[in-house]
């Protein structure tokens, strides 16, 4: 798997460099891989010293909680590996007074270890030390003692509350006592959908089937406590809330704070569905949600996946969570609504009067039906097309407007100005990208063209409009490489036919259509995202034009 590395063995330190140009509140110690807040005061002044850290990879942890109200110094070892007790103790020395430090460590071994015998070390120097450890992964309840469960995610969660305990004074015993009440109160589970790639491996760290999850996973490329089939993500959140809800004794009335994070190669959209089910699942349950943030707070380099964190709230624990906080990756307040806002859609303008079907009525309908039902047959034709040079939504966007054909109520056929300005209304909705727009503007520049009652040639005179108003909108002209190369054609081949009746005068557009649109196969597209390809787009069709003839084709045939 490609990375934007240089040297593997130098990932950690040139990541904490970047870190550290980017943000003028870091410093970097000089032989350790460690960040110390820049603005510390001498160290009689200082107050509790709050550090922790763990193994590279898991960004924006533990560097980009470095700040004001949060750590005071991270340590970083190398991917997924846990640092070393030099750098610990170089961490401790660097950030802590005679106020002393609190150490909150996640609960695996070569961390435990490291931190632990880094503290001994501190105190033996008389700088005082607590070790917190966080223990806060769930999935491991039928696996472990709680005592050995893994530490994950919702460790940010700890960090949040334990700095704010430092920067208002209070004495070390009381930042570790809150630190560790705040770990037994939180739960936290994952699901990941395939696996990640440690720099100096060069291969994924386990093998997973396409339609397959590995859930309750930690934090170090590792697999989960489970496999099991993909679902909808839905599900997928409730398996996560309801171990935790289970293991942490939650109740109807209980107040929490809720953390979604993806593991690394999750995007915003999918986290954005992940919190609404979570906010809304936990609602359901009754449990309050004072505050919520989602994104990637800890993560497993590029692994695509997520987990879900809940920690127990009571009022202390809010304040503490409230209280001013500023480092780069701290996400801010968290505070939201205790429902989704929805505003009402603007009034719309009153329905006209239904009119009584006139004679094109069923004709009307057939054939917008038709070109419907071949449009839903050529969804997967459609998306591959568009993925080869586009972004592949042209089959889902055609399949929408095909389902939004089949909804009309039976009075927008009543007549063929009436249902072109229907279906450009229903269409101008259903379509995503360009393609609402172009169809859209289309059958309205078509609709004011004819008579409730059209003759053959204002057909003709519409469709030519119809195509015009497609190139005035988006600019293409034939030869460009887009729908017009099989538009302008057909409706050229419709005019010439007419004479032979509507029937044939259909047949000879879609033939125009179809050859229209194999022609684009060796265009260079001029307009579109195609355009950005340049000659890479050449031999394979446009989408957009195979669509017309797909539509053209099949209203001809009915």
């Amino acid at each position: 798997m490609k990375k934007l590395v240089n040297d593997p063995r130098q990932v950690v330190r040139e990541m904490l460099e970047g870190v550290c140009d980017l943000h003028p509140g870091l410093a970097l110690l000089a032989d350790e891989d460690v960040v110390v807040r820049a603005d510390l005061p001498p160290p009689a002044s200082r107050p509790v010293a709050l550090l922790s850290g763990g193994g590279a990879g898991h960004e924006p942890a533990h560097a980009g909680y470095v700040g004001p109200g949060l750590l005071t110094a991270a340590v970083v070892g190398d991917v997924f590996t846990s640092p070393s007790v030099d750098a610990v103790l170089a961490g401790i020395r660097a950030a802590a007074g005679p106020a002393g430090a609190v150490l909150i460590v996640k609960n695996y071994t070569g961390d435990r270890l490291n931190f632990g015998l880094a503290a001994e070390l501190a105190r033996a120097e008389g700088i005082p030390v607590e070790v917190v450890v966080v223990a806060d992964d769930v999935a491991l309840r039928d696996t472990v003692p709680p005592e050995r469960r893994r530490g994950i995610a919702g460790t940010v969660l700890v960090h949040k509350i334990a700095g704010a305990a430092a920067a208002a004074g209070q004495p070390l015993a009381e930042v570790a006592a809150l630190a560790r009440a705040a770990a037994g109160q939180l739960g936290t589970m994952g699901v990941a959908l395939g696996a990640c790639t440690v720099p100096a491996a060069g291969r994924p760290g386990f093998e997973i089937g396409a339609e397959e999850v590995e859930l309750g996973l930690g934090i170090h490329g590792e697999q989960g406590v489970e496999r099991g089939p993909h679902r909808p993500v839905d599900a997928l959140v409730d398996r996560l809330l309801a171990t935790i809800v289970e293991d942490g004794g939650l109740a109807r009335g209980q107040q929490v704070a809720l953390l979604v994070n993806g593991l690394g190669g999750t995007p915003p959209m999918e986290l954005a569905i992940v919190a609404r089910r979570a906010l809304a699942a936990l609602r359901e349950r009754g449990i309050v949600v004072e505050r919520a943030w989602s994104g990637v707070f800890l993560s497993a380099l590029e692994m695509p996946g997520v987990s879900v964190s809940v920690m127990r709230l009571d009022a202390a624990r809010l304040a503490l969570l409230d209280a001013s906080a500023e480092a780069p990756a701290w996400p801010g307040s968290g505070r939201i609504e205790a429902a989704r806002k929805v505003l009402a859609a603007a009034p719309q303008p009153p329905a006209e009067k239904a009119v009584a079907p006139g004679p094109f009525a069923p004709a009307l309908k057939r054939g917008a039906l038709a070109a419907a039902a071949a449009l839903e047959a050529a969804e997967a034709q459609l998306t591959d097309l568009d993925s080869r040079a586009g972004d592949g939504d042209l089959g889902i966007s055609m399949l929408r407007g095909a389902e939004a054909l089949r909804a009309l109520p039976e009075g927008a056929w009543a007549d063929p100005p009436k249902a072109l300005e229907a279906m450009a209304a229903t269409l101008r909705r259903a379509l995503a990208g360009s393609s609402g727009p172009f169809y859209a503007t289309a059958l309205l520049r078509a609709a004011r063209s004819l008579p409730g009652v059209p003759q053959p040639q204002d057909w003709a005179e519409a469709f030519s409009r119809a195509v015009a108003s497609v190139g005035e909108l988006g600019g293409a002209k034939p030869g460009d490489r887009t729908m017009i190369d099989a538009l302008h054609p057909a409706a050229n081949a419709f005019a010439a036919a007419l004479p032979e009746g509507l029937a044939a005068a259909l047949k000879a557009a879609a033939i125009a259509a179809e050859q229209g649109a194999e022609a684009t196969t060796s265009m260079t597209p001029r307009l579109g995202r195609a355009s950005y390809l340049g000659a890479r787009a050449v031999g394979v069709p446009d989408g957009g034009a195979v669509a017309v003839a797909i539509w053209l084709r099949a209203l001809a045939e009915a």
